[in-house]
């Protein structure tokens, strides 16, 4: 009869819900890449709710740099989970994912059933080369966080040249850690270290990429993303990188244009960018394959999130942390590097998309202009001159 028992239920209850409507929102709303969220998480969490405080809101992301997946997402997830225990965890990871994947699912079978009109195509003309302006800014960006030092440098540029050879990215972005932490490991380690460099793009691998055309299976669709899931260092933009080597170069399932096309439809709707994930798995096989390569992709976050909250302290306080997250983080520079000139080339093909990128670059990186306003805007200027055209 008494009331007691059912107290701490029922404000636990109460916080789940108030942890699940804010992310949700913040899913639905919210555009400008990883940055920008973690941005408008900290205003809500920190300063408006108050859930923690600042210093704890920055060691986490700090330290969710630390391992793989999509940081933003990541971050949601830790914050839930601070508010609200587990169930908060996995309401602010789900909702924060469920809004963008709706969104794209919906602009996927668009695209698919009337991609060849040529009003969609219209659109992504214009949008495509606003697309590499916002990827080439987000570059800048975190070079100049990302480039510490000449060893990082010399670490990136080789990263770069490695990933248009055609090394893996995965064992690039271990390669690039490595190599960080020997150097600083001491200083009787850097002649090994500096001879390693030049061999960098020479390392064999059994899984660097060569087209194969392999027949689509469910399983590998599962894996694959699941491997990029579990891998993914970085921004966001690096995940493109990860999806031209597997699925472009090694699987031959898609093709630079249609990789393009899935950064823009990532870029338009709100959420992750990440949810490429989602168009990507449509364009291949309908809306199960979609929700299964958004499932695959996002399931390893989950358990790198919980993994890291027991152990925030001690990764803050290792130094070898710090080394592996430099190189790791150079290395993600020279793969987002490598996959933004392929990208270039698919999608600035005549004077109009080149006068767009330039516009384009001048406005994110003179004018700091969301990215939402961006997007539309190339899509309406991308109509009106193939009706110009006409």
């Amino acid at each position: 009869m008494s009331v007691k028992p059912t107290a701490a239920p029922i404000v636990s209850e109460a916080r789940v819900k108030q942890v699940a409507l804010l992310f949700l929102r913040i899913g639905a709303t919210a555009f400008g890449g990883p940055a920008a969220y973690i941005a408008i998480m900290q205003r809500e969490t920190v300063r408006r709710r108050q859930w923690l405080d600042d210093q704890k809101f920055l060691d986490f992301v700090g330290a969710v740099n630390l391992i793989p997946g999509p940081n933003a997402t990541e971050t949601a997830m830790y914050l839930g989970l601070v508010r609200a225990g587990w169930k908060g965890y996995l309401a602010a990871g789900t909702l924060f994912i469920l809004p963008g994947m709706v969104t794209t699912l919906a602009l996927a079978w668009a695209y698919v059933n009337y991609g060849s009109l040529p009003q969609l195509g219209w659109i992504l003309y214009g949008v495509k080369p606003v697309v590499l302006a916002i990827i080439i800014q987000a570059l800048w960006d975190l070079g100049r966080k990302g480039v510490k030092d000449a060893l990082t440098a010399v670490v990136g540029v080789a990263a770069i040249a490695s990933y248009l050879l055609g090394l893996n990215e995965i064992a690039l972005l271990f390669a690039g850690a490595g190599v960080v932490f020997l150097f600083r490991a001491g200083g009787h380690l850097w002649r090994q270290g500096l001879l390693a460099l030049p061999f960098l793009p020479l390392i064999p691998l059994l899984a660097t990429h060569v087209a194969d055309g392999k027949p689509f299976s469910q399983t590998t669709l599962f894996l694959t993303f699941l491997k990029v899931g579990a891998v993914l260092y970085g921004s966001g933009y690096v995940l493109f990188a990860f999806l031209n080597s597997e699925f472009v170069v090694g699987l031959g399932w898609l093709n630079h244009q249609q990789l393009l096309d899935a950064i823009a439809v990532g870029q338009i709707t709100p959420g992750p960018l990440a949810t490429s994930a989602t168009f990507v798995g449509y364009l291949m096989g309908g809306w199960p394959s979609a929700l299964l390569a958004t499932f695959a992709f996002f399931l390893p976050s989950f358990f790198f999130v919980a993994m890291v909250s027991r152990v925030l302290p001690r990764l803050r306080k290792s130094w070898w942390t710090g080394a592996f997250l430099d190189g790791v983080n150079v290395a993600s520079l020279g793969l987002m590097a490598g996959v933004t000139w392929q990208l270039g080339r698919a999608g600035v093909v005549d004077w109009v998309t080149a006068a767009l990128l330039a516009v384009a670059l001048v406005l994110v990186f003179r004018f700091k202009v969301n990215t939402a306003w961006l997007i539309l805007s190339g899509g309406l200027l991308g109509i009106a001159s193939k009706v110009l055209a006409t």
